[in-house]
């Protein structure tokens, strides 16, 4: 069992790069430097594990948003449809989205608290890049980036957590407010602008201007196991406090989402992390947490439509009671 498996869901890096001479994707000259931004990175990365490369012109906007929903690429490169694309690894770990709102952005995703091991991994596609392309950079500000919060070293450390105990014990934003005072950022489970569903939430540095990786990494992690800790003795307080009332819920929620003929997606989400809080809890068993964890976006509209013909709302919510459902009854019982 990993160190805080229940708790901390991912841990993330993410790079940003831009090419030396070229304007921000906002002021691109003309597709061609889009083209040649492109064309230079998918040259670069035939050099490793084999990548699947997807122009976003070429899907249609639903395969993008259940892209999205998977947390592969942004709304940013969305946005961006015309000129934007994305290189994913087999096993979905690395993605490299190109005209997104720096010409590159590499991130390496993986499971459970270890910032060190996506950090590895993303490095080796990091200095091919560096070697193969003109990356701008500068000797004060370091890589030269679109937003200024992301000058120095470009990265981005980050950690998804699950926080119900935070949430119900009142202290989110206690979070918040530390995480401020350490120079880091609390984000919903979308990143920057989104809501916090399902208590999840997703801390990382505000900058990057003066500190290298390793220390950037250091001190997210440090700020993330005493975050992990308190949540720890925080839901030891649920129970001790109040153990009817978080089985009762726990239960209501898996009665909920066994049987229910029509469901919402917010209410999808929320009802999941009821059954998954009362997994940690010790109320219900989850066979497999990563299969369960996938149930959060293969539920969502994006993700149903690309296997379902869904002709309205109605329809989809009841499809996604009939998905999810069956899902939780083969992954979830009652202890």
């Amino acid at each position: 069992m990993e160190i805080f498996d229940n708790i901390a869901i991912s841990s993330r890096i993410r790079l940003a790069r831009n090419v030396e001479g070229l304007k921000f994707y906002t002021k691109l000259d003309s597709d061609i430097d889009a083209k040649y931004i492109t064309n230079s990175v998918m040259k670069t990365l035939e050099k490793f594990d084999v990548f699947n490369f997807m122009s976003l012109k070429s899907l249609s906007l639903n395969e993008c948003n259940a892209l999205f929903e998977k947390h592969l690429i942004s709304k940013e490169l969305i946005e961006n449809k015309d000129i934007s694309g994305v290189a994913i690894s087999e096993d979905e770990k690395i993605i490299v989205m190109i005209n997104e709102e720096d010409h590159i952005r590499e991130q390496c995703l993986e499971k459970g608290f270890n910032l060190y091991k996506p950090y590895r991994r993303i490095s080796k596609i990091d200095d091919e890049i560096l070697r193969s392309l003109p990356i701008a950079f500068d000797k004060d500000l370091g890589f030269i980036t679109a937003s200024p919060s992301n000058l120095g070293t470009g990265m981005r450390a980050s950690v998804m957590l699950f926080l119900p105990a935070f949430k119900l014990c009142g202290k989110i934003e206690d979070i918040i407010t530390r995480a401020k005072e350490n120079g880091l950022t609390v984000r919903g489970i979308y990143g920057e602008g989104s809501q916090a569903l399902g208590h999840f939430y997703q801390i990382s540095n505000q900058g990057s201007l003066g500190l290298d990786e390793n220390e950037i990494i250091d001190k997210v992690s440090e700020f993330i196991y005493s975050v992990c800790k308190q949540e720890e003795e925080l839901r030891a307080y649920l129970l001790e406090t109040d153990y009817a009332k978080y089985k009762d819920s726990s239960m209501r929620a898996y009665g909920i989402l066994t049987h229910c003929y029509s469901l919402e997606e917010e209410e999808m989400i929320d009802l999941l992390s009821q059954v998954k809080l009362g997994s940690v809890l010790g109320f219900l068993d989850i066979s497999s947490d990563e299969k369960y964890q996938k149930l959060y976006y293969e539920g969502m509209s994006a993700n149903l439509k690309e296997i379902y013909e869904i002709s309205d709302k109605k329809e989809e919510n009841i499809i996604r009671a009939e998905y999810i459902s069956t899902k939780v009854k083969s992954l979830t019982k009652e202890v």
